[in-house]
């Protein structure tokens, strides 16, 4: 079935899905040529010397997928133009650091000017200025947090996959088309990375993640907006990141912990330190997850007082989730 201006979503998802392994495999023999190599240490939860940089196949599929709906007068290119834009900020600060370690100021001034892009291009589509302010926010939150949590075999491309999905389900027709698009790309990437991480995704992946889904959130949020508290549901299908990176980065700053440097002290890192597998782990996430985005899709359409208290309701178990699950791992 055709979707807007004619495009088949399901031939969109394949076409995707296969630039975005291509990529990967390019970027997986560029690492091995330049030694881009992610050596095993204390502050790493894998055992093995792994390539990174092969996010840099889902910053390409993407912005040859935005181009293309540009080109076919599916998206207008003064907006797409000003989103690409906050895109190459994020991804190409990633893939520098991916080469050589830059100062954490630095990026996060990078991903500060990249949301001020994002938020120009949803005023360019809309004419609205709240939800343009909140881009300069969403997108080093949601880059910051994708970062963080990208630490063992397969969690932050699942967990962007499932996100994608549960945010194409809440956005208009256009935008729930990029989340197909995102959720294709992740998945021409995760036979790379999951179950044995043949490459890592590196700063490059996991910052183009968090941008595509700040665009995504605040697209479905912006179309849920009104009198009511149904835009809530857009935080569900990130709840599972949302809560672990948020409370884990308050606990090492009520610690007196260098919060900014890497460390194993999330809740996923936790699991592997005690001996789960990295692939029971990202399972975990993942049915969480999966429940959050049906939960979200039906709170999406619900009475908006229900919706709020259903989507409040949610976050605090995740929150009691976190702090039992912490009380019993080491």
């Amino acid at each position: 079935m055709a979707g807007q201006g004619g495009w088949s979503p399901a031939l969109v998802a394949v076409a995707v899905l296969a630039l975005a392994a291509t990529g990967t495999w390019a970027a997986l023999c560029y690492a091995r040529h330049r030694q881009l190599i992610d050596l095993p240490g204390e502050r790493r939860s894998h055992a093995v010397a792994t390539p990174r940089g092969g996010g840099v196949g889902i910053t390409l599929a993407l912005l040859a997928a935005a181009l293309a709906a540009a080109g076919s007068g599916l998206a207008g290119w003064a907006s797409t133009g000003l989103v690409l834009g906050g895109l190459l900020l994020v991804a190409g600060i990633g893939w520098v650091d991916d080469h050589r370690p830059l100062s954490p100021l630095l990026r996060l001034g990078v991903q500060c000017l990249a949301g001020v892009l994002l938020g120009a291009g949803l005023f360019a589509l809309d004419g609205r200025w709240g939800w343009a302010l909140l881009a300069c926010a969403a997108v080093p939150v949601l880059v910051n947090v994708w970062n963080f949590m990208d630490g063992i075999n397969g969690l932050a491309a699942s967990q962007a996959l499932l996100a994608a999905c549960g945010l194409a389900l809440l956005a208009p027709e256009a935008a729930g088309l990029a989340g197909i698009c995102l959720a294709a790309a992740c998945a021409g990437f995760l036979p790379f990375n999951f179950p044995r991480a043949r490459i890592f995704m590196g700063d490059v992946g996991s910052g183009t993640l968090g941008y595509a889904l700040a665009v995504l959130a605040l697209l479905a949020a912006a179309s849920l907006s009104g009198p009511d508290l149904r835009v809530l549901a857009v935080l569900l299908p990130l709840s599972a990141f949302l809560v672990d990176a948020s409370l884990t980065l308050l606990a090492r700053i009520l610690r007196g912990e260098k919060w900014w440097q890497p460390h194993v002290s999330h809740l996923y890192q936790r699991w592997v330190r005690a001996g789960r597998s990295h692939a029971r782990v990202t399972a975990i996430y993942g049915a969480f997850s999966f429940v959050a985005v049906i939960l979200g899709w039906y709170l999406g359409t619900a009475d908006p007082l229900w919706t709020g208290a259903a989507a409040v309701a949610w976050l605090l178990l995740a929150a009691a989730l976190w702090f039992l699950c912490r009380r019993v791992l080491p």
